[in-house]
């Protein structure tokens, strides 16, 4: 960046519409020259969309009179509140042992699974699939699990 702190904005989108707001945003932006910078669709944030722009009144001409927008939130949004949903972290981080996962990539996709051993230096995880018919414990790379449920703690 050069020495201005970006500028953050938040739309208020409904529920699931996010990236179909981000698309119609876009085209806007390409078609009517409208100077915005940036657009992040948040993944753990259901419902909101943030806009990069100098001023709010561009982002407001963006946004206007499109189906799924809800409002602008007034307001500048800090970058270190933005920085929250981009910053990467491995996706093994979040597991555990006796997690139910559901497989999103592979030729187990669709299925859930419940977590048996995991392996972080190689970041790949021991899973047994429960919709099998015989426990068979399959090792696979931790970005092809998405975490459905917790495990229980026992005492």
């Amino acid at each position: 960046m050069s020495g201005e702190e970006a500028r953050f904005y938040t739309v208020g989108t409904t529920v699931g519409q996010e990236k179909n707001v981000a698309k119609i945003v876009m085209g806007r932006v390409e078609v009517n020259a409208i100077p915005i910078k940036a657009i992040l669709i948040p993944e753990n944030l259901r419902g909101y969309i943030f806009v990069e722009a100098d001023n709010p009144h561009i982002v407001e001409r963006a946004v206007t009179g499109i189906k799924h927008v809800k409002s602008r939130i007034p307001g500048i949004l800090p970058f270190s509140e933005v920085e929250k949903y981009i910053s990467l972290k491995p996706a093994i981080e979040e597991l555990d042992i006796d997690d139910i996962v559901e497989v999103i990539g592979g030729p187990f996709k669709g299925m859930r699974a419940k977590i048996t051993d995991i392996d972080k230096a190689k970041e790949e995880i021991t899973i047994e699939l429960l919709e099998a018919t015989f426990t068979l414990p399959v090792t696979v790379h931790a970005d092809y699990v998405k975490l459905v449920e917790k495990g229980k703690k026992e005492k």
